[in-house]
C-alpha cells in the first residue's frame, strides 16, 4: 500500500496564516485535501471549525465546506459557461444567500474587476481568472481559505499582484489562511511555515516565518 502521509499532526489557530512547503510529491496537496475534507485519511482525525470531518459522510463534509471554507486553486476552476459575476455568485446561490448579485459585485470590486464582471473565463487573462477565483473564495466570508499554488500558473509580476490581493483580503476578512506553495518568499509572508518531505512534516517552524506588510 502506498503511504502518502505518515504520522502527520498539525494544528492551525483561528486567524493564523500558515504556508505548507516542500518538493513535488512531498504530500502538500494531499494534506490540504484532508484538511478541507475533500479526502478522508485511512486513520486519524481531522477537525475543521469545531467539526470532526472524519465522522461525516460526503454530504456532511460538503455542508461544512459550503459554510466554512473558501478555495483558490492553481488552475482557477472557473466554470467556462458562466461570466465572472456568475462564477462569484454561484457559492452564494448554492447557500441560498439573500442578495447574491450585490455581494458578488462587491467582491469583484474588491479585486478590481468590476469592469470585467460580464466577461467569460476565456475572455480573461490568467491573473484576472485568479482574481475572480479569490473573489469567489472570499464572497462566502469563509472561516478558512485554502490556497493551493495560487500563483503557479502566473508570471512573476501578475503573481505578485494576485498575492497582494490575497493577503489584503485575508486581513480584511480575518480568515485563517492555509497556503501551499513552492515559493519560499511567498511562504515567508505567512505567520508559520510547515515544511514537508516524503509525507512527513519536517519543520513546523515559526522561526523562518516573516510578516506581511
Amino acid at each position: 500500500m502506498l503511504t502518502i502521509l505518515d504520522q502527520v499532526s498539525l494544528q492551525v489557530s483561528h486567524g493564523e496564516r500558515i504556508a505548507i512547503i516542500g518538493a513535488s510529491g512531498a504530500g502538500k496537496s494531499t494534506l490540504l485535501g484532508l484538511l478541507a475534507g475533500l479526502d478522508l485519511p485511512t486513520s486519524g482525525k481531522v477537525w475543521l471549525a469545531d467539526k470532526e470531518l472524519t465522522v461525516l459522510d460526503e454530504d456532511g463534509r460538503a455542508a461544512v465546506r459550503a459554510n466554512e471554507v473558501g478555495f483558490v486553486f492553481q488552475s482557477f476552476h472557473l466554470i467556462p459557461s458562466l461570466t465572472a459575476l456568475e462564477n462569484v455568485m454561484l457559492p452564494l446561490e448554492l447557500a441560498n444567500h439573500d442578495h447574491p448579485m450585490d455581494a458578488a459585485k462587491t467582491a469583484l470590486q474588491n479585486v478590481g474587476l468590476q469592469a470585467r464582471s460580464g466577461h467569460y473565463p476565456r475572455q480573461l487573462s490568467g491573473g484576472e481568472k485568479q482574481r475572480v477565483a479569490i473573489a469567489r473564495a472570499y464572497v462566502v466570508q469563509p472561516t478558512v481559505l485554502f490556497a493551493d499554488e495560487p500563483t503557479g500558473n502566473l508570471d512573476q509580476q501578475t503573481g505578485e499582484t494576485v498575492i497582494e490581493i490575497l493577503f489584503r483580503m485575508n486581513r480584511e476578512y480575518g480568515t485563517t489562511l492555509v497556503l501551499v506553495s513552492h515559493d519560499l518568499d511567498l511562504a515567508k509572508r505567512c505567520d508559520r511555515i510547515i515544511q514537508m518531505e516524503a509525507g512527513q512534516i519536517l519543520l513546523p517552524s515559526g522561526d523562518d516565518a516573516g510578516s506581511d506588510h
